[in-house]
């Protein structure tokens, strides 16, 4: 055996232990998600009796009841949190990124305060952001509204995350959990900004600036155009967090009243394991798998054919 072909014989070996791994714990168990999204199963009990898409058929019709109508608001909340939770981060974190590439002193101080939430978990994140933005009632006023109330605006108070009210199928309690999400990753698209903007060689600025072009012209033809692949980066990473999101909304809102805050995966996990309909729980978490998978597999694709043609 040569040497090449053994040094290629250790290295699989070596990595042998994980492709097991990932391909029991993570391909095995998608697997078995799909089986049973397929099966009778509802109760405790393992019932693996083929429905075929008779429970993706429920979900999507009419007939579906409560679990039907719960599903679909889930689907519009998640494409209304997605896309407002997307432009959030992309545009302020692209502002920050710009303000921080201007050289300003304290530099470093900004950049950690703008990092910081990041460190903290999606729970803990829920947790503060709850208080922050819980209601109360009466003269017990909490968190934002008392601040309100404090100040004088009282004009401003309102339900937040226990508002029922919408505009069409966009509920305005939504609007807490988004602001929520967006402070805990608007820091990720500005290091991803920043750091972009650092890479872009100075002399092309210099070049465009004896060619009289203003700041503003620079970021738009120059700069920004450069930028797109850090963009596109940021919208993958950022749309498949926003798609399987549960523990921001679980820890902050719930469900909410009439579902205003409800998300896929809140309803897969009381459907599977507080209502043991694990048919219809694995269901769910097939949907949501799908709809990362529209997200992702283009990208691979894509950064794929890239580095090939490179």
């Amino acid at each position: 055996m040569s040497h090449a072909r053994r040094e290629r014989w250790i290295a699989f070996i070596m990595v042998l232990p994980s492709i097991l791994l990932l391909a029991l714990f993570v391909y095995g168990f998608i697997g078995w998600t799909a089986a049973v999204s397929l099966s009778k199963w509802d109760g405790v009990e393992p019932n693996y009796s083929w429905a075929g898409l008779e429970n993706f058929r429920l979900l999507f019709s009419k007939v579906g009841g409560v679990s039907a109508r719960r599903f679909s608001i889930d689907l519009w909340n998640t494409l209304f949190f997605t896309l407002f939770f997307l432009l959030l981060c992309i545009i302020v974190g692209l502002f920050l990124a710009i303000l921080l590439d201007q050289k300003i002193r304290g530099e470093g101080v900004f950049r950690t305060i703008y990092l910081f939430p990041m460190s903290l978990s999606f729970v803990v994140t829920g947790v503060v952001w709850r208080w922050i933005f819980a209601p109360g009632a009466g003269t017990r006023l909490r968190g934002v509204n008392a601040l309100l109330h404090a100040i004088g605006l009282n004009a401003l108070r309102w339900k937040w995350y226990t508002d029922t009210s919408s505009f069409g199928p966009f509920h305005v309690a939504l609007t807490p959990v988004i602001i929520a999400a967006s402070w805990q990753l608007i820091g990720y698209t500005m290091a991803m900004y920043l750091a972009g903007l650092r890479s872009i060689p100075e002399e092309l600025r210099e070049a465009a600036r004896v060619d009289g072009a203003s700041e503003v012209k620079i970021y738009r033809h120059i700069i920004l155009p450069m930028l797109q692949p850090i963009t596109l980066s940021a919208l993958i990473v950022l749309g498949h967090i926003s798609l399987k999101i549960f523990d921001l909304v679980y820890t902050m809102t719930g469900k909410g009243p009439g579902f205003v805050t409800d998300v896929p995966g809140i309803f897969m996990f009381e459907t599977t394991f507080q209502g043991n309909h694990y048919a219809q729980g694995a269901t769910i978490s097939i949907i949501m798998l799908l709809m990362v998978a529209v997200v992702i597999i283009p990208y691979l694709i894509y950064s794929f054919r890239r580095e090939v043609e490179l």
